[in-house]
């Protein structure tokens, strides 16, 4: 009897998968996939690179009935000028990124699932995926639907008041983490990001806020009002300094002002500053830029400019909710002696 081959070596995992996931067995190569879609080659890789795949030799029938889709698709709303090339490039790039993360996060999830119900890991996927992704699936768009529906109110909105929008902006930091992170196994080190993400999340969605995005083991986070946002950094300090309390020591910069927002991301000098602002607070502490203290306190600062800040560097000013102290010029990357306060509740 003739053995049938198994080039992944898997046991013929990977090729059951493709059936559950893609629907059927890759049998097209990329010229073919491009030829029945209608679409130049050279555009059908450079759409498939800017997902985030890897490069697939010509000759490779690595491609589904779904690819061909994907791409009438893409042509279709290029046609129908919703996707011009700059579009194009950020869009499928922002796509690619996020659903990269996902499906590894979503794939680990699996395995840990498979694993907890006693199989082996690789064809408890199978079983997994079997039963478990067409209901992910599902949830997925239901997401995806209801945040599609908030940030159509957020463009409304950022349209009515021009190109930029303001905004409070702040990036929360853990402070040692790499120390930390040396002596926590992977799934250790998983679970206790988790944990410091989900909290911030928490915190801030209930003030009306969202996460932009995670760089490394720093968040940066976004609120229509600056009071929100200091609350929620605020508690996240706190709580870090707590030695009772399992979530780690943070230190937060935030900054006030027009940001500039484009696909998910914002940009602009206030977002700069956050960040910089961020990297010179000491741990557990909050510091706010001109922006957010005006905002804060509802009045402007009137210092006059001094060649040295020493003699106002421990004032201490207090209103509403809130404690300021001046701290002396910060200079970093870009900024030259900007003013900046450290913030704490006023009890």
């Amino acid at each position: 009897m003739t053995s049938t081959p198994d080039p992944a070596g898997d046991g013929g995992v990977i090729g059951a998968l493709e059936d559950h996931l893609l629907g059927e067995r890759p049998a097209l190569t990329q010229q073919e996939v491009a030829a029945q879609a209608g679409v130049p080659l050279e555009t059908a890789n450079e759409l498939w690179h800017l997902l985030g795949f890897a490069h697939v030799p010509d000759d490779e029938a690595a491609f589904t009935s779904a690819d061909v889709r994907a791409l009438q698709l893409t042509n279709d709303l290029i046609r129908l000028g919703v996707l011009s090339q700059e579009r194009q490039d950020g869009l499928v790039r922002t796509w690619g990124r996020s659903f990269a993360r996902l499906a590894d996060w979503q794939v680990a999830l699996l395995a840990s699932v498979a694993e907890d119900l006693g199989a082996d890991p690789t064809e408890g996927l199978l079983a997994v995926s079997d039963e478990v992704m067409p209901r992910v699936e599902e949830l997925q768009s239901y997401v995806w639907r209801r945040h599609l529906l908030s940030a159509a109110a957020r463009l409304l909105a950022e349209r009515s008041s021009g190109p930029s929008v303001p905004l409070a902006v702040c990036f929360v930091d853990i402070v040692g983490y790499t120390s930390r992170s040396r002596t926590l196994s992977d799934r250790e080190l998983v679970g206790w990001l988790e944990s410091f993400e989900s909290t911030v999340l928490g915190l801030t969605v209930d003030r009306g806020g969202r996460i932009i995005k995670n760089i490394g083991d720093e968040l940066l986070i976004v609120a229509d009002s600056a009071e929100a946002l200091t609350e929620v950094a605020l508690e996240l300090t706190r709580r870090g300094a707590d030695p009772e309390d399992p979530f780690p020591a943070v230190r937060a910069g935030l900054a006030y002002g027009d940001v500039v927002t484009r696909l998910g991301d914002v940009f602009g000098p206030v977002v700069n500053i956050a960040a910089r602002l961020t990297s010179v607070a000491r741990p557990s502490t909050v510091l706010v830029d001109l922006g957010a203290y005006e905002a804060l306190t509802g009045r402007a600062d009137d210092s006059a400019d001094k060649a040295e800040d020493t003699e106002d560097a421990d004032e201490h000013a207090g209103t509403g909710a809130y404690r300021f102290r001046r701290l002396r010029r910060v200079s970093v990357k870009g900024y030259s002696r900007l003013k900046v306060w450290a913030v704490q509740p006023r009890d």
